[in-house]
């Protein structure tokens, strides 16, 4: 929720300045809290009159016209408010208390669960949830309310502040707000705890991990807190480590729920795939319906190739909970899956929903786009990606222009002489193997060839490079002038050797005793200067893959996190034209550090691309790597299932049954890229 950012000049015709519209809602807000509805409403009539969809501005006309008794204008305020802004949880919270002056009870208590949905720090919701919850037919969900209300009304002032402000997306004002309160009160756990959250938020997870390591110094008995710190080390992947946080959790509390679940789900990520689905099986036969237990049992069977057995999981997901989009999704997502007629009428039915949720209604547009494709109903299935697609965009606010600098910022700064200075002073170890280039270029794909040989283990999409890049690029609001990559000038080699070894000992627990691993971090093309210093003698594989196929094979995908550039044409070609740049000059300034392999190539004549790739590893040819399909082992991303068979062709060219809808596309690839590629 953007409050007054997001106000809606409309044409020439308005009398107001931005500036005396924001007086107006100050002094609509002050008469409000002085009692004066009726002037309220006056004051912020006329707000609304020059900047009609000024979301403050209906928000407290809706709240004034309640306390005058005008409950119909309220509701209508509230829902242009909602229609504009459905995850505002402040503008449920006031459709619960119009609705309760109306004396529709059940209708608030939908209204304040939908509050507490999209902002679970609305404190009079959850006090509002216990008074309208009949503790003796239903206690469970009256002890709940009554524990989320209690834990926030025991919050000071401050950091309630600081939750209101991260719930609505106001994350650089939570920061200010909850540092400035840690700095009279730092040893405040919940503050910590708070300031931590702000660092997942924003991915400065090293800061996240110290704040909690901080604060169990303090209070090593702080279950919340060492909760907290397995999930950053979890999402840092430190798995060895959050593995061993969600131990002592069990030890302590052996029948604790909660933790045998987060033990679970730590027991999938070091790879202990049978021990997990044990635990899963018995959350499950308590509980038939837990929808996300069986939707994570089924990644894990995914994961290890049980592809009939992850498909019944899913299955049970929506059997349990049948608007849950991530169901359908997990099954599109297989590749292999073929929808039913009748999983498609759901799928369209709950979609279309008002009260299924934003995150759900874009799991069930890209699971439907999927379906209708493999029906061959182009048309439909591109009215369902492009609506998710612009669905996930409104969500993320992805800022083209601002990711075209920062890969500018590598040109600029990275330079040939840079390199010819600096030399080969960083850790020499020749241990990784990075493929980088755009998602769904082929790169699981050539990580599975590379892993099936006998020297080389098969590992993730490791963070470990960018996030060495967010270190040295330090603290910086968005719009501040960056340190990283000018900062690499400065780097000493003993420097480079540290971070380097750094590299090598973070990523250790992910490999499982080869000569080399690979890091199959796409992203990291942005940070091959960095890898050249730290790691020069490391081996960087471009994954290339035409531009029309790759950049739509991208826009069809809804990615578990990250890859922000792909939800929309003109992002995703943008995104593709400056990598293309970027590649262009990391061949200029660091001539043969990288070898770029075209997918279609490697589709063309797989055993010719195969030794290529083995020669510029220096490793010895095998043939498993051209019988890749044939490997066993456990592959976590979209394409596992694709790569457990044979190379087949059908999805080169699946783009140009797109090709009516995909001109913005095509225009934000540029002319450079369009000619390379015959794009027309």
């Amino acid at each position: 929720m953007s409050g007054g950012d997001s106000n809606d000049v409309s044409g020439d015709q308005s009398k107001l300045l931005p500036k005396e519209a924001s007086d107006l809602l100050v002094q609509g807000k002050a008469e409000i809290q002085s009692g004066n509805f009726a002037v309220a409403h006056e004051l912020l009539e006329r707000l609304l009159t020059d900047f009609p969809n000024h979301s403050e501005g209906l928000y407290f006309l809706s709240v004034a016209q309640r306390f005058e008794g005008k409950l119909e204008g309220a509701m209508a305020s509230l829902q242009q408010l909602i229609d504009m802004e459905p995850t505002y949880g402040r503008a449920w919270q006031e459709r619960g208390h119009t609705l309760l002056a109306s004396n529709d009870k059940a209708g608030a208590h939908a209204s304040f669960q939908r509050a507490v949905r999209e902002n679970s720090s609305l404190v009079a919701s959850w006090r509002m949830l216990v008074e309208l919850t009949d503790r003796d037919a239903d206690p469970q969900k009256h002890d709940y309310f009554r524990d989320q209300f209690q834990r926030l009304a025991a919050l000071p002032p401050e950091l309630l502040g600081v939750r209101n402000l991260m719930e609505e997306g106001k994350l650089a004002k939570a920061e200010h707000l909850c540092r400035s309160f840690l700095q009279r009160h730092p040893k405040n756990i919940e503050g910590m705890r708070l300031l931590a959250d702000l660092g997942v938020k924003t991915n400065v997870l090293d800061d996240a991990e110290f704040v909690l390591e901080s604060a169990l110094i303090y209070e090593p008995n702080n279950t919340l807190v060492r909760f907290d710190y397995m999930n950053v080390l979890y999402k840092r992947q430190r798995f060895e480590l959050s593995m061993a946080q969600a131990q002592i959790l069990l030890d302590a509390e052996p029948d604790n729920q909660k933790y045998r679940f987060a033990y679970a789900n730590q027991c999938v990520a070091v790879g202990r795939f049978e021990e997990a689905l044990v635990l899963y099986d018995e959350f499950i036969a308590a509980d038939s319906n837990a929808a996300p237990v069986h939707l994570l049992r089924g990644h894990a069977l995914k994961t290890i190739g049980r592809i009939d057995e992850a498909v019944e999981a899913y299955r049970a997901v929506y059997q349990a909970k049948p608007d849950f989009g991530d169901a359908f999704w997990s099954l599109a997502n297989l590749k292999t899956y073929r929808f039913e007629e009748a999983e498609i009428a759901q799928m369209r039915e709950k979609q279309q929903d008002e009260e299924t949720s934003l995150e759900d209604k874009i799991h069930f547009c890209f699971a439907l786009g999927k379906a209708l494709e493999d029906k061959q109903d182009y048309q439909s299935a591109a009215d369902y990606y492009l609506l998710g697609n612009e669905l996930k965009n409104g969500k993320i606010q992805y800022d083209k222009e601002r990711m075209s600098f920062k890969l500018a910022q590598q040109k600029r700064f990275c330079t040939a002489q840079m390199f010819e200075s600096f030399g080969d002073a960083g850790c020499p170890a020749p241990d990784p193997i990075f493929i980088v280039g755009l998602p769904r270029a082929g790169s699981t794909l050539l990580e599975q060839i590379l892993a099936s040989h006998s020297q080389v283990d098969g590992t993730l999409e490791l963070n470990n490079i960018p996030a060495l890049a967010h270190k040295l690029n330090g603290r910086r609001t968005v719009h501040e002038e960056p340190r990283y990559p000018k900062v690499l000038g400065q780097l000493t080699p003993e420097m480079a050797r540290k971070l380097g070894q750094t590299y090598i000992d973070e990523t250790q627990i992910h490999r499982e005793g080869g000569q080399f691993f690979i890091d199959k971090m796409p992203n990291n093309f942005r940070d091959i200067g960095l890898i050249k210093m730290i790691l020069p003698n490391a081996k960087v594989i471009d994954a290339r893959r035409h531009p029309m196929s790759c950049c739509f094979s991208g826009f069809k995908q809804l990615f578990f996190e990250g890859q922000e550039f792909t939800y929309g044409l003109e992002e995703i070609g943008t995104y593709y034209r400056d990598y293309v740049e970027l590649m262009n000059h990391w061949d200029e300034v660091l001539p043969g550090f990288v070898l770029r392999v075209q997918h279609e190539d490697v589709v063309d004549d797989l055993e010719t691309q195969v030794r290529r790739m083995l020669d510029f590893c220096n490793l010895p040819f095998e043939q498993s790597c051209v019988d890749f399909h044939k490997t066993q082992r456990s592959v976590r991303t979209p394409s596992s299932e694709q790569v457990r068979q044979p190379i087949f062709r059908t999805a080169l060219d699946a783009w140009q049954n797109y090709e009516p809808w995909l001109d913005p596309l095509k225009e934000a690839l540029g002319d450079d890229v369009r000619r390379q590629f015959n794009v027309v």
